[in-house]
C-alpha cells in the first residue's frame, strides 16, 4: 500500500508526522521485542520446575489409581466410608504479576494427609489396601495444589508470549513498511516538485536576461 494510493498528499507536515509515527513504531517494536524475550526467560526459567512437577503428579496419579482398585477387593462399603467425613480444604491466594502478566498464587493451609483417627475410621475395621489408597490420593491432592500456582503462571506467560509475539510482527511485516513506504513515496515526491521548481526558476532567469 502506496502513500500515493492511501491519498496522502506529499507535503512536508505530512512527512514530518509519518517520520514520527515510524519513530512511534520503532520503540513499540523495541519495548515489544524486550518484553518478549523477558518473558521467553521467564518461562524458561520455571519451564523445569513445572516438568518436574507434572512428572510428580503423574507418578501419583500411577500409584493412586491401580490402589483404588486394589481397595475395591475390600468391598465398596470400605471405600465409600473412607470418603467420609467431608472437609474443607483452606488455601491461601496472592496475585503475582511478571511483566503485566498476572497470576494467581496458591499455598495450602489446610494438611491434606490425614491419619486414620483424623479420618474418622477405625484401624482395626480398615482394610490395608483402603488405607493405602486414600494415603495415596491425599498425596495426589497435594501434588496438584502445589502444582496449580506454575501451571496457571505458566499458561498466562505462554498466551501473554503469543499476544506479544502477534504484535510485533504486525508492526514489523505490516504498520512498518507501509510507513517507510509512504515516506520514500513523499520525501521522492518533493525532491522532484524542488527539482521541477529549480528548472522552472532557471528558465525564469534566462528569460529575464535576455
Amino acid at each position: 500500500m502506496s502513500a500515493r494510493g492511501a491519498g496522502v498528499p506529499p507535503t512536508r507536515s505530512n512527512l514530518l508526522r509519518a517520520r514520527r509515527r515510524a519513530e512511534r513504531v520503532r520503540k513499540g517494536i523495541d519495548l515489544l521485542t524486550r518484553k518478549r524475550r523477558a518473558l521467553i526467560a521467564e518461562l524458561f526459567r520455571i519451564a523445569a520446575p513445572a516438568v518436574e512437577s507434572r512428572e510428580r503428579v503423574l507418578a501419583s496419579a500411577a500409584r493412586a489409581y491401580p490402589a483404588v482398585l486394589c481397595s475395591l477387593a475390600e468391598g465398596r462399603t470400605a471405600l465409600q466410608t473412607a470418603a467420609w467425613p467431608l472437609r474443607t480444604l483452606e488455601v491461601d491466594t496472592e496475585v503475582i504479576e511478571t511483566w503485566g502478566v498476572s497470576a494467581g498464587r496458591l499455598e495450602r493451609r489446610t494438611p491434606v494427609r490425614r491419619t486414620l483417627s483424623l479420618r474418622g475410621q477405625a484401624p482395626a475395621l480398615t482394610g490395608v489396601a483402603t488405607t493405602e489408597a486414600s494415603a495415596e490420593f491425599e498425596d495426589l491432592v497435594e501434588l496438584l495444589l502445589d502444582a496449580a500456582s506454575t501451571e496457571l503462571l505458566l499458561r498466562r506467560l505462554a498466551d501473554a508470549l503469543a499476544r506479544t509475539s502477534r504484535q510485533v510482527n504486525t508492526l514489523e511485516q505490516r504498520v512498518r513498511p507501509v510507513l517507510d513506504g509512504q515516506i520514500r513515496w513523499i520525501r521522492g515526491a518533493l525532491e522532484e516538485r524542488e527539482r521541477e521548481d529549480h528548472v522552472r526558476l532557471k528558465h525564469l532567469m534566462r528569460s529575464d536576461s535576455r
